[in-house]
Protein backbone atom coordinates (compact mmCIF):
# COMPACT_ATOMS: atom_id res chain seq x y z
CA UNK A 1 0.00 0.00 0.00
CA UNK A 2 1.31 3.45 -1.03
CA UNK A 3 0.53 4.94 2.66
CA UNK A 4 2.89 5.84 4.96
CA UNK A 5 1.78 4.45 8.76
CA UNK A 6 2.84 6.52 11.47
CA UNK A 7 4.48 5.56 14.72
CA UNK A 8 1.42 5.86 16.48
CA UNK A 9 -0.22 3.41 14.08
CA UNK A 10 2.88 0.85 15.40
CA UNK A 11 1.98 1.71 18.97
CA UNK A 12 -1.56 0.88 19.36
CA UNK A 13 -0.28 -2.57 17.84
CA UNK A 14 2.83 -3.07 20.76
CA UNK A 15 2.99 -0.69 23.16
CA UNK A 16 7.01 -0.61 22.80
CA UNK A 17 8.40 2.73 21.48
CA UNK A 18 11.42 1.38 20.17
CA UNK A 19 8.94 -1.21 18.15
CA UNK A 20 7.08 1.73 16.78
CA UNK A 21 10.42 3.97 15.97
CA UNK A 22 11.99 0.66 14.10
CA UNK A 23 8.20 -0.37 12.28
CA UNK A 24 7.73 3.52 10.98
CA UNK A 25 11.67 3.95 9.59
CA UNK A 26 11.08 0.41 7.93
CA UNK A 27 7.97 1.31 6.50
CA UNK A 28 6.22 1.86 4.09
CA UNK A 29 5.17 -1.82 3.74
CA UNK A 30 3.85 -3.55 0.42
CA UNK A 31 1.11 -5.62 1.99
CA UNK A 32 0.67 -7.12 5.55
CA UNK A 33 3.24 -10.14 5.82
CA UNK A 34 5.26 -7.83 4.35
CA UNK A 35 4.78 -6.15 7.64
CA UNK A 36 4.50 -8.78 10.00
CA UNK A 37 8.36 -10.04 8.60
CA UNK A 38 9.45 -7.05 9.53
CA UNK A 39 7.26 -6.66 12.74
CA UNK A 40 8.83 -10.50 13.72
CA UNK A 41 12.25 -9.38 13.63
CA UNK A 42 12.25 -6.18 15.09
CA UNK A 43 10.34 -7.44 17.94
CA UNK A 44 12.66 -10.62 18.66
CA UNK A 45 16.22 -8.66 17.33
CA UNK A 46 15.82 -5.17 17.54
CA UNK A 47 13.54 -4.64 21.15
CA UNK A 48 15.49 -5.12 24.15
CA UNK A 49 13.92 -6.62 27.29
CA UNK A 50 13.00 -3.12 28.71
CA UNK A 51 11.18 -2.62 25.75
CA UNK A 52 9.67 -5.95 26.21
CA UNK A 53 8.51 -4.93 29.56
CA UNK A 54 7.38 -1.53 28.54
CA UNK A 55 5.20 -3.46 26.32
CA UNK A 56 3.31 -5.97 28.45
CA UNK A 57 2.69 -2.73 30.77
CA UNK A 58 0.54 -1.17 27.83
CA UNK A 59 -1.67 -4.17 28.39
CA UNK A 60 -4.81 -4.27 30.86
CA UNK A 61 -5.98 -7.51 33.40
CA UNK A 62 -7.50 -10.02 31.68
CA UNK A 63 -11.00 -9.72 32.81
CA UNK A 64 -11.20 -5.43 33.12
CA UNK A 65 -12.41 -3.43 30.62
CA UNK A 66 -9.58 -2.12 28.72
CA UNK A 67 -11.52 1.28 26.94
CA UNK A 68 -13.26 2.82 30.56
CA UNK A 69 -10.46 4.73 31.03
CA UNK A 70 -9.63 5.60 27.15
CA UNK A 71 -11.86 4.60 25.12
CA UNK A 72 -11.28 6.57 22.26
CA UNK A 73 -7.21 4.95 22.11
CA UNK A 74 -7.07 2.54 19.41
CA UNK A 75 -5.08 -0.03 21.78
CA UNK A 76 -7.99 0.31 24.34
CA UNK A 77 -10.45 -0.40 21.89
CA UNK A 78 -8.79 -3.37 19.99
CA UNK A 79 -8.15 -4.98 23.77
CA UNK A 80 -11.32 -4.86 24.25
CA UNK A 81 -12.73 -6.74 21.21
CA UNK A 82 -10.12 -9.36 21.68
CA UNK A 83 -11.09 -9.73 25.29
CA UNK A 84 -14.93 -9.46 24.34
CA UNK A 85 -15.08 -13.82 24.09
CA UNK A 86 -13.71 -13.54 27.88
CA UNK A 87 -15.95 -11.00 29.12
CA UNK A 88 -19.17 -11.97 27.80
CA UNK A 89 -18.61 -15.72 29.24
CA UNK A 90 -17.41 -14.63 32.55
CA UNK A 91 -19.30 -14.82 35.63
CA UNK A 92 -18.67 -12.49 38.86
CA UNK A 93 -17.12 -15.21 40.59
CA UNK A 94 -14.72 -16.47 37.65
CA UNK A 95 -13.69 -12.58 37.07
CA UNK A 96 -12.72 -12.30 41.06
CA UNK A 97 -10.83 -15.59 40.53
CA UNK A 98 -9.27 -14.10 37.14
CA UNK A 99 -8.62 -10.79 39.28
CA UNK A 100 -6.82 -12.83 42.25
CA UNK A 101 -4.69 -14.84 40.43
CA UNK A 102 -3.59 -11.90 37.88
CA UNK A 103 -2.32 -10.57 41.70
CA UNK A 104 -0.55 -14.13 42.33
CA UNK A 105 1.41 -13.90 38.69
CA UNK A 106 1.97 -10.53 39.14
CA UNK A 107 3.41 -10.72 42.28
CA UNK A 108 5.82 -13.17 41.22
CA UNK A 109 6.74 -12.42 37.44
CA UNK A 110 6.54 -8.38 37.98
CA UNK A 111 4.55 -8.43 34.47
CA UNK A 112 0.81 -8.57 33.78
CA UNK A 113 0.03 -11.91 32.88
CA UNK A 114 -0.28 -11.79 28.65
CA UNK A 115 -2.35 -13.92 26.58
CA UNK A 116 -3.65 -13.58 22.92
CA UNK A 117 -7.37 -13.48 23.97
CA UNK A 118 -9.18 -13.49 21.10
CA UNK A 119 -12.01 -16.10 20.77
CA UNK A 120 -11.17 -17.91 24.47
CA UNK A 121 -13.55 -17.83 26.98
CA UNK A 122 -12.45 -16.86 30.56
CA UNK A 123 -12.74 -20.86 31.84
CA UNK A 124 -10.09 -20.93 28.76
CA UNK A 125 -7.78 -17.82 30.08
CA UNK A 126 -7.46 -18.87 33.26
CA UNK A 127 -6.91 -22.26 32.96
CA UNK A 128 -3.80 -21.18 30.77
CA UNK A 129 -3.22 -18.57 33.46
CA UNK A 130 -2.74 -21.75 36.02
CA UNK A 131 -0.83 -23.71 34.07
CA UNK A 132 1.76 -21.28 33.54
CA UNK A 133 2.37 -19.89 36.86
CA UNK A 134 4.25 -22.82 37.77
CA UNK A 135 7.24 -21.47 35.10
CA UNK A 136 10.03 -20.42 35.63
CA UNK A 137 10.82 -16.51 35.18
CA UNK A 138 12.90 -16.83 32.09
CA UNK A 139 10.46 -19.31 30.58
CA UNK A 140 7.82 -17.15 31.43
CA UNK A 141 9.02 -13.80 30.06
CA UNK A 142 9.77 -16.06 26.85
CA UNK A 143 5.88 -16.88 26.61
CA UNK A 144 5.11 -13.73 26.82
CA UNK A 145 6.98 -12.54 24.01
CA UNK A 146 5.57 -15.08 22.22
CA UNK A 147 2.02 -14.03 22.97
CA UNK A 148 2.66 -10.47 22.33
CA UNK A 149 3.75 -11.22 19.22
CA UNK A 150 0.16 -13.02 18.05
CA UNK A 151 -1.64 -9.65 19.82
CA UNK A 152 0.61 -7.57 17.31
CA UNK A 153 -0.20 -9.78 14.41
CA UNK A 154 -3.55 -9.29 15.05
CA UNK A 155 -3.69 -6.01 15.55
CA UNK A 156 -1.23 -5.16 12.49
CA UNK A 157 -4.18 -7.35 9.99
CA UNK A 158 -6.78 -4.56 11.54
CA UNK A 159 -4.00 -1.59 10.69
CA UNK A 160 -4.19 -2.90 6.95
CA UNK A 161 -7.69 -3.30 6.60
CA UNK A 162 -8.73 -0.21 8.13
CA UNK A 163 -5.79 1.95 5.93
CA UNK A 164 -6.67 -0.11 2.92
CA UNK A 165 -10.73 0.37 3.38
CA UNK A 166 -9.94 3.91 4.03
CA UNK A 167 -7.28 4.48 0.72
CA UNK A 168 -9.63 3.02 -1.19
CA UNK A 169 -12.68 5.22 -0.16
CA UNK A 170 -10.45 8.40 -0.30
CA UNK A 171 -9.90 8.25 -3.99
CA UNK A 172 -13.65 7.98 -4.71
CA UNK A 173 -16.04 11.30 -5.12
CA UNK A 174 -18.11 11.95 -2.21
CA UNK A 175 -21.57 10.07 -4.19
CA UNK A 176 -19.13 6.93 -4.97
CA UNK A 177 -17.71 6.32 -1.55
CA UNK A 178 -21.42 6.73 0.08
CA UNK A 179 -22.86 4.35 -2.55
CA UNK A 180 -19.30 1.98 -1.60
CA UNK A 181 -20.08 2.42 2.10
CA UNK A 182 -23.90 1.42 1.50
CA UNK A 183 -22.77 -1.75 -0.22
CA UNK A 184 -20.31 -2.39 1.59
CA UNK A 185 -22.71 -2.40 4.66
CA UNK A 186 -25.06 -4.46 2.66
CA UNK A 187 -21.97 -6.70 1.64
CA UNK A 188 -21.10 -7.53 5.52
CA UNK A 189 -24.68 -8.02 5.97
CA UNK A 190 -24.75 -10.96 3.34
CA UNK A 191 -22.23 -12.17 3.67
CA UNK A 192 -23.56 -13.40 7.23
CA UNK A 193 -26.88 -13.73 6.67
CA UNK A 194 -25.08 -16.63 3.67
CA UNK A 195 -23.00 -18.21 6.27
CA UNK A 196 -25.65 -18.80 8.36
CA UNK A 197 -27.74 -20.22 6.36
CA UNK A 198 -25.41 -22.44 4.85
CA UNK A 199 -24.53 -23.49 8.28
CA UNK A 200 -27.83 -24.45 9.10
CA UNK A 201 -27.97 -26.45 5.64
CA UNK A 202 -25.09 -28.32 6.14
CA UNK A 203 -23.04 -26.35 4.03
CA UNK A 204 -19.56 -25.39 4.05
CA UNK A 205 -18.82 -21.83 3.22
CA UNK A 206 -16.87 -20.38 0.81
CA UNK A 207 -13.18 -19.75 1.98
CA UNK A 208 -10.92 -17.21 0.23
CA UNK A 209 -8.08 -18.67 -1.04
CA UNK A 210 -4.77 -19.15 1.05
CA UNK A 211 -1.57 -17.02 0.81
CA UNK A 212 0.13 -18.71 2.71
CA UNK A 213 0.40 -22.74 3.54
CA UNK A 214 -1.74 -24.38 5.51
CA UNK A 215 1.20 -25.81 8.16
CA UNK A 216 4.00 -23.88 9.19
CA UNK A 217 6.52 -23.40 12.06
CA UNK A 218 9.39 -21.54 13.53
CA UNK A 219 12.10 -22.39 15.83
CA UNK A 220 12.91 -19.72 18.32
CA UNK A 221 16.50 -20.68 20.44
CA UNK A 222 15.09 -19.98 24.10
CA UNK A 223 18.85 -20.02 25.62
CA UNK A 224 20.23 -17.34 23.15
CA UNK A 225 16.99 -15.31 22.67
CA UNK A 226 17.11 -15.51 18.66
CA UNK A 227 15.19 -17.43 15.89
CA UNK A 228 17.11 -20.76 15.51
CA UNK A 229 18.70 -21.01 12.15
CA UNK A 230 19.66 -24.41 10.10
CA UNK A 231 17.56 -26.62 11.45
CA UNK A 232 16.15 -29.66 9.79
CA UNK A 233 12.31 -29.72 9.48
CA UNK A 234 10.18 -32.52 8.52
CA UNK A 235 6.16 -32.79 8.44
CA UNK A 236 4.78 -35.86 7.90
CA UNK A 237 1.24 -37.14 8.14
CA UNK A 238 -0.29 -40.50 9.49
CA UNK A 239 -1.72 -42.55 6.69
CA UNK A 240 -1.41 -46.41 8.33
CA UNK A 241 -4.10 -49.25 8.46
CA UNK A 242 -5.38 -47.59 11.99
CA UNK A 243 -7.24 -44.46 12.18
CA UNK A 244 -4.41 -43.27 14.26
CA UNK A 245 -0.98 -43.86 15.31
CA UNK A 246 -1.28 -45.69 18.56
CA UNK A 247 0.25 -44.46 21.91
CA UNK A 248 3.64 -45.95 22.58
CA UNK A 249 3.42 -46.86 18.72
CA UNK A 250 3.89 -42.94 17.46
CA UNK A 251 7.25 -43.86 15.54
CA UNK A 252 6.16 -46.97 13.41
CA UNK A 253 5.36 -47.47 9.62
CA UNK A 254 2.14 -45.01 8.30
CA UNK A 255 3.37 -42.10 8.29
CA UNK A 256 3.92 -40.37 4.61
CA UNK A 257 6.48 -37.34 4.19
CA UNK A 258 4.85 -34.29 2.80
CA UNK A 259 7.98 -31.43 2.90
CA UNK A 260 10.70 -30.75 4.59
CA UNK A 261 12.96 -27.47 4.99
CA UNK A 262 15.61 -26.54 6.81
CA UNK A 263 15.18 -22.98 8.81
CA UNK A 264 16.27 -19.56 7.48
CA UNK A 265 18.14 -16.53 9.49
CA UNK A 266 14.25 -15.84 11.22
CA UNK A 267 13.71 -18.86 12.32
CA UNK A 268 11.18 -19.79 9.94
CA UNK A 269 11.10 -23.17 7.65
CA UNK A 270 9.92 -22.04 4.32
CA UNK A 271 6.93 -24.05 2.49
CA UNK A 272 6.27 -27.69 4.20
CA UNK A 273 3.87 -28.30 2.45
CA UNK A 274 1.56 -27.77 -1.17
CA UNK A 275 -0.63 -24.33 -1.58
CA UNK A 276 -4.28 -26.13 -0.94
CA UNK A 277 -7.60 -24.56 0.42
CA UNK A 278 -8.49 -27.55 2.25
CA UNK A 279 -6.61 -29.31 4.52
CA UNK A 280 -6.78 -33.25 5.03
CA UNK A 281 -7.78 -34.17 8.26
CA UNK A 282 -5.67 -36.37 10.24
CA UNK A 283 -3.07 -36.23 12.62
CA UNK A 284 0.17 -34.38 11.90
CA UNK A 285 3.65 -34.36 13.19
CA UNK A 286 6.68 -32.26 12.55
CA UNK A 287 9.87 -33.37 13.36
CA UNK A 288 13.45 -30.93 14.11
CA UNK A 289 16.92 -32.08 13.90
CA UNK A 290 17.46 -30.39 17.19
CA UNK A 291 20.88 -32.42 17.71
CA UNK A 292 22.62 -31.58 15.00
CA UNK A 293 21.70 -27.84 15.86
CA UNK A 294 22.55 -28.32 19.54
CA UNK A 295 24.79 -31.28 19.91
CA UNK A 296 25.15 -30.71 23.74
CA UNK A 297 21.80 -30.79 24.42
CA UNK A 298 19.74 -33.38 25.87
CA UNK A 299 17.35 -33.71 22.77
CA UNK A 300 18.59 -35.69 19.44
CA UNK A 301 15.16 -34.50 17.63
CA UNK A 302 11.79 -33.40 18.88
CA UNK A 303 8.32 -34.38 17.05
CA UNK A 304 5.41 -32.68 17.50
CA UNK A 305 2.24 -34.46 16.95
CA UNK A 306 -1.23 -32.63 16.52
CA UNK A 307 -4.43 -33.11 15.14
CA UNK A 308 -6.57 -31.39 12.24
CA UNK A 309 -10.24 -32.22 12.56
CA UNK A 310 -12.94 -32.00 9.46
CA UNK A 311 -13.78 -29.30 11.25
CA UNK A 312 -10.74 -26.98 10.99
CA UNK A 313 -9.75 -28.23 7.28
CA UNK A 314 -9.86 -24.25 5.87
CA UNK A 315 -7.80 -22.81 9.01
CA UNK A 316 -4.20 -22.07 9.42
CA UNK A 317 -2.17 -24.04 11.81
CA UNK A 318 1.15 -22.79 13.05
CA UNK A 319 2.95 -24.89 15.08
CA UNK A 320 6.39 -22.97 16.46
CA UNK A 321 9.39 -24.65 18.69
CA UNK A 322 10.20 -22.89 21.24
CA UNK A 323 13.44 -24.49 22.47
CA UNK A 324 16.86 -25.11 24.72
CA UNK A 325 19.37 -27.35 25.50
CA UNK A 326 16.82 -28.61 28.07
CA UNK A 327 14.00 -28.35 27.20
CA UNK A 328 11.10 -27.11 24.84
CA UNK A 329 7.51 -26.16 24.17
CA UNK A 330 5.10 -25.31 21.59
CA UNK A 331 1.67 -24.05 20.98
CA UNK A 332 -0.51 -23.41 18.50
CA UNK A 333 -0.26 -20.17 16.66
CA UNK A 334 -2.07 -18.37 13.88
Amino acid sequence: MDSKMEEKDFLACCGSKKFAEEMTSSGPFANLDQAIDAARDIWFNKVDVNGWLEAFAAHPQIGQNPSAKHPSDTSAQWSKGEQSTALQTATDSSLQELSDWNARYWKKFGFVFLICASGRTASEILAELKRRYPNRPIVEFEIAAQEQMKVTELRLAKLFSTQVKAASISTQNPETAAKKAGEDRVSIIGAHLTATSEASAGKTPQISPRTRPPITTHVLDVARGSPAAGIEVRLEMWKGNQPRPLFGQEDEGGWVLEGSSITDKDGRSGQLMSMIDALNPGIYKISFNTGKYCPSGFFPYVSILFEIKESQKWEHFHVPLLLSPFSFSTYRGS
